[in-house]
């Protein structure tokens, strides 16, 4: 929650689509929108303008309508633009670069709803009197993301800053209708993902995030986190204030937004890298819980050079930590020995039918590679060649994804692991990888 609030006042617009179909059909726009800027661009090539400024011209056009459907959508459709923000690392500059701006601007905004709706919202939740719960109140959105839109206010009971959460009406009926669409969907892809039992996968994923709408179970992690990090020199996180069902008020956190760090000197870059990380794998040690979305809108820079996290709606609930299993196959990747490896991802559950152990071990390597180094370089080079060669290795016969799982209980440590890994690349971080294990990784030390 940064204290930048945007300059435009909030324009009046519809209720969040709540519908399968007017959600659908607003989706459907985005393919048919490219088809039709396609139509006109060969025209434009026909009469003779230039093919690249053409094409160039056509990315920028679909970038805006990307951001601007899934942030009028929100709900998980918002959550998936969100998604492919950290990833667009993986595509060449020429073809990422139009859509780079419009998906981090989907990390922290999307258009907001009206004041009227807003205050509608506040009366349910708050009662009448909401107001004089704060000497302040700011009317314009300091964030607008996938279920809900931050405003900055002061608490009157103790004239402190707060940030207040406000969910968007009609947000839980609209993820309800996405994951609806993604269960579908699972059950459509299954005979094409081999060995992964997408139903338990998706059902996992679709329960963690039927969370994300019930800000007192929202209340309840941060509080868990807060009481963890409470005077923490490296880390902050706000304290609940007030928690309803659709509102959340916490201690506002002042910073800068973690994408923004990309454009700083490589010193800080890799001090505020290596944070990221710490966190992400300190959190189940110390608090018992993963923070599950990390994204960059959810991390701020603070003034003290501490790492403020903030959305605490996605969390998995780990009161033992990161799985032990886990740590212990990654150094046994590292010392080589392939056939213990596939027999321990086996036991896991994480591979099914047979498989080479050397491919499985080559196919690895975004996993190991970064620990295997003392010192790890994150990059978009790096990132881009792992995905490539992912894909290519996809399309073999005998290929190892098809003989992949993924458990329900490591869904969101994947996601985690994945999602961190590719915001570090953005960032062009270089960081002691390794060390982060050891100490927080149970089975990574060295016995």
């Amino acid at each position: 929650m940064s204290g930048d609030e945007p300059d435009r006042e909030p324009v009046e617009h519809d209720r969040v689509p709540t519908s399968t179909f007017a959600r659908g059909a607003r989706m459907l726009g985005l393919p048919l929108g490219y088809a039709g800027r396609a139509t006109v661009g060969f025209g434009r090539r026909l009469i003779g303008h230039n093919a690249e400024t053409v094409q160039n011209d056509m990315r920028q056009q679909a970038a805006a309508q990307l951001f601007r459907v899934l942030g009028e959508l929100k709900g998980g459709a918002m959550k998936f633009g969100q998604a492919l923000s950290m990833f667009e690392a993986v595509l060449p500059d020429d073809i990422a670069g139009p859509y780079r701006e419009q998906l981090r601007r989907l990390q922290d905004s999307a258009p907001p709803m009206p004041m009227s709706r807003l205050e509608a919202v506040l009366e349910r939740e708050l009662g009448q009197n909401w107001r004089a719960l704060f000497s302040d109140f700011g009317r314009r959105p300091a964030a607008a993301a996938s279920i809900g839109q931050v405003h900055r206010a002061t608490w009157a009971a103790t004239g402190e800053p707060v940030a207040v959460k406000i969910q968007y009406p009609g947000a839980d009926a609209a993820l309800e209708s996405d994951l609806a669409q993604i269960g579908r969907l699972a059950s459509m892809m299954a005979p094409l993902t081999g060995s992964i039992d997408m139903k338990a996968l998706t059902a996992e994923i679709a329960e963690r995030i039927r969370e994300e709408v019930d800000y007192l179970k929202e209340a309840e992690h941060q509080t868990i986190a807060a009481a963890a990090f409470a005077g923490d020199s490296e880390f902050a996180v706000p304290d609940v204030l007030a928690a309803t069902p659709r509102v959340l008020v916490s201690s506002w956190l002042d910073g800068a937004k973690l994408n923004s760090v990309s454009e700083w000197d490589e010193e800080r870059r890799n001090a505020v890298g290596l944070s990221y990380v710490r966190f992400l794998f300190s959190a189940p040690h110390r608090a018992g819980v993963l923070h599950a979305d990390p994204h960059p809108g959810n991390f701020l820079v603070l003034g003290d050079g501490r790492l403020g996290i903030v959305d605490w709606g996605l969390v998995a609930q780990l009161p033992d930590g990161l799985p032990e299993p886990m740590g212990r196959l990654i150094r046994t990747a590292l010392h080589g020995n392939a056939e213990d490896v596939a027999a321990g991802l086996r036991a896991e559950g994480l591979v099914v039918g047979d498989v080479n152990p050397h491919d499985l071990l080559a196919y690895l390597a975004p996993f190991v590679e970064p620990a295997r180094a003392d010192e790890f370089h994150f990059t978009r080079d790096w990132m881009r060649g792992q995905y490539e060669r992912l894909m290519s290795e996809s399309h073999t016969s005998d290929t190892v994804m098809t003989k992949l799982n993924v458990p329900p209980v490591y869904a969101l440590i994947h996601r985690v692991w994945m999602g961190g890994i590719a915001v570090l690349s953005q960032l062009d971080v270089r960081a002691r990888f390794a060390d982060v294990l050891t100490e927080y990784l149970p089975g990574f030390a060295a016995p």
